[in-house]
């Protein structure tokens, strides 16, 4: 009969073997899209390491593949100082721009070309291998510790692979964290299917998974990361940038894939290339980057205040799209301010369904010359927010009506106010029922309360039926209260008023 001692020793080794098959698998997976097994062998394979690490706990280590969810709720980020300042890139808007750019070296280097991920910035540090720390970009200098979300990302190794490369002792590399189109469309139907507000675009959606306190719930949705360049290295070096990325491609990392150029002309093709096939990535791009490949040079080359000398941002111009202003309505603000929204024919844009813009006051519709009917003109300023740029005159029929501001709120028809110094009407009424729904919302939101589960449309409902008035109603709310409320299940009651009584927790 084996001795105890050799038992564990098996069971050690066998640990260490499914850890290395599964950590392979998901290189082939999830950085090479280019599986090996089977979804039910690979099932096989975890299931078979989470029972031998549940009979034996002692032996679970923080890069093991069943250590990617499961830590306690944080209360608050850390925070954490970068080796290397994490810098922003300069951005050339046109052509002119990026070409004053270009010329502007001595000598003509060989610069490398990738696509520009709208995406959130962040940097993962590995000792020995083993993912130990991220963070995002922060000022620069220190940025938000949000390891235990990033570990959630499964294209993101715990541990890399040191089957093909060397592994550098300390390494520090830098991507895009970002959500594929299509599962930024699940999560929005999914968001208002909850009664939940829409995310404006990938990049929020990104962004926000990234900065919950609960990893579980950044666990639930789909996050992908392309890793596109470096801070501190110990252990390795490289000559050029491209040298580095096709290394961490190898250490398991997911990576964007470096275009070699030697003119301007070939960088203006590879730039017109992604502006044309954009829409068929499976990733938001606004541009695209620009790099002096060999590390030297860039050395030599160095920083600005805070950006690189030896890479550029060649952003793409804003996507247009045409479609119709069926309506203008008016949004009442938490402090009063009326704005006028445009209501528009669903179009899509830069791979964004968009069906509202903001027409931001009355004299930006007059400026417009704008009338409810018209063919409009529409782009994402930045690729991000919506812009009506004119109405479209030709098209117009005879059928479309002038807009004016009313004389009253929409929300309680109080009496609109305006100051001769201000270009925006206010409603006055600091009991008006839209005020008291922004007021609550702004309240309950991340950056506020944190009151997870507590969206827009359950404030509104809150607000009409006069349950709650104002933030301090909240911690009075009782569960049979909100189970009278329609779409409202026990679960659903009790996860909000866990979340309300968290937040009295919280510091300032």
């Amino acid at each position: 009969m084996p001795s105890k001692k050799t038992s564990v020793s098996g069971v050690k080794e066998k640990i260490g073997s499914l850890r290395n098959q599964i950590n392979y698998h998901n290189y082939r997976y999830y950085i090479l899209d280019s599986p090996e097994i089977s979804d039910s062998e690979y099932d096989r394979l975890m299931r078979e390491l989470l029972q031998l690490e549940k009979e034996h706990p002692e032996l679970i280590t923080a890069d093991s593949p069943t250590q990617r969810v499961g830590a306690p709720i944080q209360t608050t980020f850390k925070t954490i100082e970068h080796s290397l300042m994490m810098l922003s890139l300069e951005n050339a808007m046109h052509y002119d721009e990026f070409k004053e750019w270009y010329e502007g070296f001595e000598e003509s280097p060989e610069v490398i070309c990738e696509p520009k991920i709208d995406g959130t910035a962040v940097e993962l540090v590995y000792k020995n291998g083993v993912f130990v720390s991220g963070s995002t970009r922060g000022d620069g200098k220190t940025g938000e510790d949000i390891t235990l979300n990033l570990k959630t990302i499964k294209s993101i190794p715990l541990r890399l692979i040191d089957k093909f490369v060397s592994i550098p002792e300390y390494l520090e590399v830098r991507g895009e964290v970002f959500l594929p189109k299509e599962a930024f469309n699940q999560l929005n139907r999914q968001r208002i299917k909850q009664g939940e507000e829409p995310f404006a675009n990938p990049r929020n959606a990104a962004a926000g998974s990234l900065r919950q306190l609960d990893s579980k719930i950044t666990a639930s949705r789909p996050l992908d990361i392309l890793i596109h360049g470096f801070g501190l290295i110990r252990g390795t070096k490289f000559k050029t940038h491209s040298e580095a990325i096709e290394h961490f491609r190898q250490l398991g990392l997911k990576t964007t894939t470096p275009y070699a150029v030697s003119s301007l002309q070939q960088t203006q093709e590879y730039f017109n290339q992604m502006h044309n096939t954009r829409n068929n990535l499976p990733y938001e791009i606004d541009g695209i980057v620009v790099k002096v490949n060999d590390l030297r040079t860039q050395e030599r080359l160095g920083l600005r205040a805070r950006s690189p000398r030896w890479a550029i941002a060649y952003k793409f111009p804003a996507q247009e799209a045409t479609t119709q202003l069926i309506d203008i309505a008016l949004q009442v603000g938490r402090t009063g301010t009326i704005t006028p929204v445009a209501i528009l024919k669903p179009v899509s844009v830069s791979g964004v369904e968009i069906s509202r813009a903001t027409l931001h006051n009355a004299d930006e519709i007059q400026r417009l010359d704008l009338k409810i009917g018209d063919s409009v003109a529409l782009k994402r300023a930045g690729d991000v927010i919506p812009k009506i740029i004119k109405p479209i005159i030709s098209k117009r029929t005879g059928s479309e009506k002038p807009f004016s501001m009313p004389q009253t709120c929409p929300a309680c028809k109080s009496y609109l106010v305006k100051e001769e110094t201000e270009l925006a009407y206010r409603c006055p009424n600091n009991s008006c029922p839209a005020q008291v729904k922004g007021w609550i919302e702004h309240f309950a939101k991340r950056e506020a309360m944190n009151i997870e589960g507590l969206g827009d449309k359950l404030i509104a409902r809150l607000v009409d039926k006069k349950i709650i008035q104002d933030p301090a109603d909240l911690y009075t709310l009782q569960k049979d209260v909100l189970l009278k409320l329609e779409r409202m299940g026990d679960k659903l009651a009790h996860n909000i008023l866990d979340a309300i009584a968290r937040s009295k927790e919280t510091t300032l």
